[in-house]
């Protein structure tokens, strides 16, 4: 089964190898015919501490690496 990737923000880089990606999803709700947007925060891997809040990174699932951390950032 392919590894889902995702594209987002990040928010938060104080942790050391992790960063907070703020990744935004658009869909038109089913009866009101409107577009909505719905965000949701991961946490994500960054072994070299190279990315910092506000750069847009792409982020792939993984091997769960601590309790919160099931993601790794691939490509800025």
């Amino acid at each position: 089964m392919p590894k889902r990737i995702l594209q987002g923000t990040v928010t938060s880089d104080k942790n050391d190898q992790t960063v907070t990606v703020l990744v935004e999803r658009r869909f038109t709700h089913p009866v009101l015919k409107k577009t909505i947007r719905k965000s949701k925060k991961y946490r994500a891997h960054d072994a070299e501490n190279q990315f910092k809040t506000g750069d847009s990174v792409r982020i792939q699932e993984c091997a769960p690496i601590s309790k919160t951390k099931r993601w790794e950032v691939v490509t800025a």
